[in-house]
């Protein structure tokens, strides 16, 4: 159950169903459910974001707001999101149409972050802001405990900048591809070139967020490769293809 993993049962079971409920089980069983679950995705990430704001604040007392920022945005980042609701197996729980399910929706980073996040809602609606700070707290813990000893995670976009200079004296380009979703869920694609040729793709909520994860996935490349001075762009694309797709908050 639901319930046991993060610790918090529901006064009202609605609100739970209505979590787990994706657009596609609403428009295809609309007398089965009461509504989809994509404003209180809405709500939870607002309070999700609170929560580790405040979290970090009270774990972290020596850490710069700076390093409280970077913790911050991995932590609420999809593919965090994601983890934590694979680890807390709401993914067979979820309530998908057909279409979504065959294609492998309870396994989709996006939806298992879009349904955690609405999990928290959920919670908030149900017992207030303090149970969901509580539930946050409970199912973040092993990974704000990480983050106070850590102090800090990669910064992508400012490691293939100085890279780069250092190896062809010129900034990486990034190039807005695809640009999907409600004004409320907009999803943003990135290109990154590297020397004039591709070597990256990501996704992310906003334009930060996409080039972060294209500038991850170059460096990722590049140091496959061990790429130098001396090295093409060419073999890294070469080698590993142009194919994958990151996303981050």
């Amino acid at each position: 159950m639901i319930e046991e993993v993060i610790s918090y049962s529901f006064g009202s079971k609605n609100l739970l169903d209505d979590a787990l409920t994706h657009r596609s089980y609403f428009h295809e069983c609309p007398n089965a459910a009461r509504t989809h679950n994509e404003r209180m995705e809405f709500l939870g990430d607002a309070v999700l974001g609170l929560a580790i704001t405040e979290a970090l604040f009270r774990e972290m007392p020596e850490a710069s707001e700076s390093e409280l920022s970077r913790i911050k945005s991995h932590l609420i980042s999809r593919e965090t999101l994601a983890q934590i609701a694979a680890q807390c197996d709401i993914g067979r729980h979820i309530r998908l149409g057909r279409g979504e399910d065959i294609t492998g929706g309870r396994a989709k980073t996006s939806v298992l972050a879009n349904v955690m996040e609405a999990v928290i809602g959920a919670v908030f609606l149900d017992g207030g802001y303090r149970a969901a700070a509580e539930m946050v707290a409970g199912i973040y813990a092993d990974l704000i405990l990480h983050a106070g000893r850590q102090r800090s995670f990669p910064d992508f976009k400012t490691e293939l900048q100085e890279l780069n200079q250092k190896l062809f004296g010129r900034l990486p380009e990034y190039r807005l591809v695809d640009e999907t979703g409600d004004d409320h869920d907009k999803t943003f694609t990135y290109e990154v070139h590297v020397d004039g040729k591709l070597c990256g793709r990501g996704s992310g909520r906003n334009k930060k967020a996409a080039q972060t994860s294209a500038a991850g996935m170059a460096l990722e490349k590049m140091k496959a490769t061990g790429i130098s001075p001396d090295t093409s762009i060419d073999v890294a694309i070469e080698e590993h293809g142009d194919e994958e797709k990151t996303s981050v908050i």
